[in-house]
């Protein structure tokens, strides 16, 4: 993996501050906890990079824990793909990889040990009691009628709670703190509920579980994570991780919690509540589904693990909330392909072309490099390209009555086919019954060949062109944003009331050159002025590639988008 330029920025230097300062004897250890109830989005990405980064660049190592304390919504299929996604993007916890779970007893006597000293208490309150009396933001809340029952009675209920003594929900343990705290994180947080449900690493063993933040600072501190790097809601949530750790009086490491601005990134939603329910509602197709934010949906799309990491770096990290545009994490992958890809040619909308005096039955193979406006790369191959009498142009580079400024095909007028002979229209063939353009009847300047006419002659811009005979059949998928605007749920705005119908396009029909057909799946190619196309691993068949589009030119987003 190519290592990211370093950069600076406040994370960075607090770590050169601890070191500086001898603490944590010069270790620095990040984690990413990740919690296994979906899959990964490219906010996470930006999580990934910063944590596994900052252990790269430091010489320390990144664990890879999962937070794993919910089975309702947790599954190994979403274990196993947050590793792929973590592999995918170029890291490697080694053979740190953690899960919550596995502390489950560590974390059960310590709860003990809290009850024991009269700081958590068994609540039978409901969870509707326990909401109305936690008070709010301005004001403070009501102490529990079973607060202060003696410890030895707590106990009891507590071990009663985990043999299974109890229906779900009748019975939370609190740690027993401040209901007046400003902090409505403080007032006696919920430590423990009862859940009967099978847990995808520990089986049946459990029908108590640890809510997230009682197990995820303590977690930290099991690992010796020295550097707990996190979003900038759990900024209110460090009082509450402090509060348990001082009670424990842990020894070793203590982590230092540090909050950086989540990404935010327009015409997407980043929440794996609201991407979860547009793959249960069926809105897309699945997780992977190329026009979803996920990981998993942007590898599929055909977007590379480098222009994830580059995008990560081009933000940056900050400590105050912000709005990323899409069109720079677009432009990282144009970036990234431009120099990779080689160009090729597929006509999107095929209208037939013929030749009228072109030689029946001949067939030219011109020469045509991959990279054919880069000197400098003249060395990267070519390929033969079949031209003969019969062709297909674009269906939008023809125009029986050209407007304004129009500078492609029309009739008596003249173009040049990009790499070959300059093209006029002499006549049209329409369908009798709709009036619709079926055909072009053209000639060539076989005396002009592949250079400009000697006379002087304006010619219109150069237009690309698949021979129809020896061109492949291929199903392009188009691409565009999940939502017709920026912001989606803005405003208390049900966010699937701007979900975009238009956000993908299958075009059959369309007609490649030849060399389209050698590419495998997984293999990606720019066609000329139309964009960077992957071929889908999923869907791609021998002799039936299915070519997903990664992003369209820089200059032809406008046009592309309306479907020209």
């Amino acid at each position: 993996m190519t290592e990211p330029r370093k950069s600076t920025n406040f994370i960075r230097q607090i770590i050169d501050e601890d070191l500086s300062a001898g603490k944590n004897g010069g270790r620095v250890v990040t984690r990413f906890p990740p919690e296994p109830n979906g899959y990964l989005h490219i906010g996470h990405a930006k999580s990934i990079c910063l944590n596994f980064g900052i252990a790269r660049d430091y010489g320390g190592r990144c664990h890879l824990r999962f937070d794993d304390t919910n089975p309702s919504r947790e599954s190994v299929e979403y274990v196993g793909s947050i590793q792929e996604d973590v592999r995918w993007l170029g890291f490697d916890w080694g053979e740190h990889l953690y899960h919550a779970a596995d502390y489950f007893e560590r974390l059960y006597e310590w709860a003990e040990k809290l009850i024991r000293d009269g700081k958590a208490y068994v609540d039978e309150q409901s969870a509707e009691d326990i909401r109305e009396t936690r008070g709010t933001l301005t004001a403070g809340g009501r102490e529990s009628p079973h607060r202060d029952r003696p410890a030895a009675e707590n106990l009891d209920l507590f071990r009663r709670m985990r043999a299974g003594e109890f229906p779900d929900g009748s019975r939370v343990l609190r740690a027993k703190i401040d209901m007046s705290s400003p902090n409505i994180n403080l007032r006696d947080p919920v430590m423990y509920r009862l859940r009967r449900e099978s847990h995808h690493r520990t089986g049946d063993t459990w029908c108590l579980y640890p809510m997230y933040d009682w197990a995820h600072g303590q977690s930290d501190a099991i690992e010796g994570i020295t550097h707990s790097i996190c979003t900038l809601e759990f900024e209110v949530h460090r009082p509450l991780y402090d509060w348990f750790l001082d009670q424990l009086e842990l020894p070793g490491t203590r982590p230092r919690q540090i909050e950086f601005a989540r990404l935010n990134l327009t015409y997407t939603v980043m929440s794996k509540r609201l991407l979860s329910s547009l793959v249960q509602e069926q809105r897309v197709d699945g997780w992977d589904d190329p026009r979803m934010p996920t990981i998993a949906g942007l590898r599929r799309r055909g977007y590379t693990p480098e222009s994830i990491r580059e995008f990560a770096e081009r933000i940056g990290v900050a400590k105050a909330d912000s709005t990323v545009d899409v069109a720079l994490l677009e432009d990282c992958i144009r970036d990234d392909l431009n120099p990779k890809c080689r160009r090729m040619t597929c006509v999107h909308r095929p209208l037939r072309v013929v030749l009228e005096n072109y030689p029946e039955g001949k067939v030219e193979e011109i020469e045509t490099p991959f990279f054919p406006d880069d000197p400098g790369r003249e060395g990267m191959g070519s390929r033969n390209v079949p031209f003969s009498r019969e062709l297909f142009i674009e269906r939008d580079d023809f125009a029986e009555v050209p407007p304004k400024k129009f500078t492609r095909l029309s009739p008596g007028k003249e173009v040049r086919l990009r790499k070959a002979y300059v093209l006029k229209c002499v006549g049209v063939v329409k369908d009798e019954r709709t009036g619709e353009v079926t055909a072009l009847r053209c000639t060539y300047d076989a005396d002009a060949g592949f250079d400009a006419p000697k006379d002087g002659r304006k010619i219109g811009n150069a237009i690309h062109w698949v021979s129809a005979a020896q061109s492949v059949p291929v199903t392009l998928r188009l691409y565009d944003r999940l939502f017709t605007v920026p912001n989606p749920g803005a405003g208390g705005q049900d966010f699937r009331s701007v979900l975009n119908p238009a956000s993908l396009e299958v075009v059959e029909g369309a007609r490649a050159e030849p060399a389209v057909a050698e590419l495998g799946p997984g293999d990606r190619c720019q066609f000329e002025r139309r964009g960077f196309y992957y071929v889908d691993p999923k869907d791609s068949a021998p002799g039936k590639p299915v070519l997903n589009r990664i992003v369209p030119l820089r200059d032809s987003w406008a046009k592309i988008a309306k479907g020209q």
